[in-house]
């Protein structure tokens, strides 16, 4: 299982609209609004890494409102 985090930078005013449209796309299991330089954080949970760049890719990128995004990947250290 691979966990990845997702900093969004998204279009003032569209911070909601956004929320909605992401919060139950598939591998999503969190999301939280923020104040500071990120406007969303999204927690992808998937079955590797290229599931999760490509949920990035094809799904959180192209919502209406969202203008970049930066993605950290999740390790285990156990």
């Amino acid at each position: 299982m691979a966990v990845g985090y997702v900093l969004v930078n998204v279009a003032p005013g569209m911070e909601i609209a956004a929320y909605n449209s992401i919060k139950n796309m598939e591998n999503v299991d969190d999301i939280t609004v923020l104040f500071g330089d990120y406007d969303l954080i999204v927690k992808l949970v998937a079955d590797d890494l290229a599931s999760i760049a490509r949920t990035v890719v094809e799904t959180i990128r192209p919502v209406q409102g969202v203008l970049n995004t930066k993605t950290l990947a999740g390790a285990d250290v156990v």
